[in-house]
């Protein structure tokens, strides 16, 4: 089989974790990075670090998004939901389905939901190419036709789009667990909008006392799924847009710093980690600087409207930045994104 890549990007990992690497930086998570994580379980307390996944409400977040349905299955002909089994049996059963926006609440960024047009081949033509040089349209299809795309009247029983390298499934057979650290920008920022750089979040660190190293997984609390929660479901979109901190992904120092720390993922309660729109770039560049570098450089998966909250509160009281992470995804081959039920161990 030919080379995926000749040309590499500037500042990517690509292939130095193999060359049909699709897991990335998660590599870093070792058998004793896991270990580190159990250690600092000491408490035996456990936090559900999920929003609801009806949470934010509406589609004022994001439009292409929308929440969760619920409907029954069918047995026979007949819904099958609060139904007696009949005969002699006395049991009453109920069975349902989900259609189901995998990244519209709590949620993993699989490493083939963004990438970029990129000159990989080195013949001076850029093409649709994803980390460690898979391709769309090759490793990564979806349809046409846009009738096999949304929820639509008429749909096709199967599926019509699939990542066939790097999709969801992989992060999770790694089960995603070990070591993380909190950075808490909310106690520093409160709910004013921020732009954080790399000097801000230096500063907060030192501030906090929070250490990173190879293979720890990196939480940012903001305080922004606080915000969603305290709206009860029917959002004010100008809070949804206007609130709380994020990451300044046109900083180059920060996307250096992410390369050189090590981490193995990171993770926020905001809406995409970094600020989106985008603070201006000068010529042609990404729209998401910083999910680019993330996962489409350095295979960093993304972990986006985290409940993170009552965590921070509890390390804060106890003088404690990190803690014991356990947060796969679902394992649903093909799938570019996916809601997660994470727990932390403290």
């Amino acid at each position: 089989m030919a080379k995926r890549w000749v040309n590499r990007p500037e500042g990517s990992n690509w292939g130095d974790f193999g060359e049909d690497d699709q897991l990335g930086r998660l590599n870093l998570i070792t058998r004793d990075k896991r270990l580190e994580g159990l250690a600092e379980a000491r408490e035996g307390l456990a936090f559900c670090l999920s929003l609801p996944l009806d949470y934010p409400g509406g589609s004022d977040l994001n439009p292409r998004r929308k929440p969760p349905v619920l409907r029954p299955t069918l047995r026979s002909d007949g819904i099958n939901f609060d139904v007696e089994l009949g005969g002699d049996h006395s049991d009453v059963l109920c069975d349902d389905l989900a259609i189901l926006h995998l990244q519209y609440s709590t949620q993993w960024d699989a490493l083939s939901h963004v990438g970029s047009l990129f000159d990989a081949d080195g013949d001076g033509v850029a093409e649709h190419v994803f980390y460690n040089g898979y391709r769309g349209g090759e490793h990564i299809v979806g349809p046409q036709d846009v009738a096999d795309a949304g929820v639509q009247p008429s749909m096709k029983a199967e599926s019509t789009s699939r990542a066939g390298a790097l999709g969801i499934e992989n992060m999770a057979a790694s089960a995603v667990q070990g070591r993380a650290v909190m950075v808490d920008l909310h106690a520093h920022f409160g709910d004013a909008q921020t732009l954080v750089g790399y000097d801000d979040l230096m500063r907060v660190m030192e501030a906090e006392r929070a250490e990173v190293e190879q293979g720890d997984m990196l939480c940012l609390h903001t305080g922004f799924a606080q915000v969603i929660l305290s709206m009860g479901g029917t959002p004010d979109p100008a809070r949804l847009h206007g609130s709380c901190a994020s990451l300044n992904g046109r900083d180059a120092k920060l996307r250096h710093w992410i390369t050189d720390s090590g981490i193995a993922a990171l993770i926020a309660d905001n809406y995409a980690v970094e600020s989106l729109p985008a603070v201006p770039g000068d010529g042609c560049c990404s729209s998401l600087p910083l999910h680019e570098h993330c996962l489409f450089k350095l295979g960093l998966p993304l972990g986006e409207l985290w409940h993170l909250t009552p965590l921070a509160a509890w390390l804060r009281e106890q003088g404690r930045t990190r803690f014991l992470l356990t947060a796969p995804p679902l394992r649903l081959p093909g799938a570019v994104g996916s809601p997660v039920t994470p727990v932390a161990t403290v």
